[in-house]
């Protein structure tokens, strides 16, 4: 599975959004939930799993979408199965992360 990144940066806080490649475009809702993927938010550019974990783990922020970004992670630590959540069939997480 391919994986886009997109680092998004303001007032020297790091956001990185990471999604499953073959999730771009779509409108995702279910119930009071949606989530929009058409937009530039997470067109990014395909990275490696290892450059991506880097830049997870240097953010200050992540905004995770789909299984395999979702498990990657988890994998890295910088979410919890607590921090998912699904919306139509797909994972999503977001977390806010303190760096040391």
């Amino acid at each position: 599975m391919t994986l886009l990144v997109k680092v998004h940066k303001k007032d020297h806080r790091t956001i990185i959004a990471v999604c499953d490649k073959n999730l771009i475009g779509k409108l995702l809702e279910e119930k009071s939930r949606q989530l929009d993927l058409r937009g530039e938010f997470y067109k990014g550019e395909e990275r490696t799993q290892e450059e991506i974990g880097d830049l997870m783990r240097n953010a200050d922020g992540v905004n995770l979408v789909g299984e395999e970004a979702v498990k990657l992670g988890l994998q890295e630590g910088v979410i919890t199965e607590d921090n998912v959540i699904i919306i139509d069939k797909v994972k999503h997480a977001q977390a806010v992360l303190v760096q040391n």
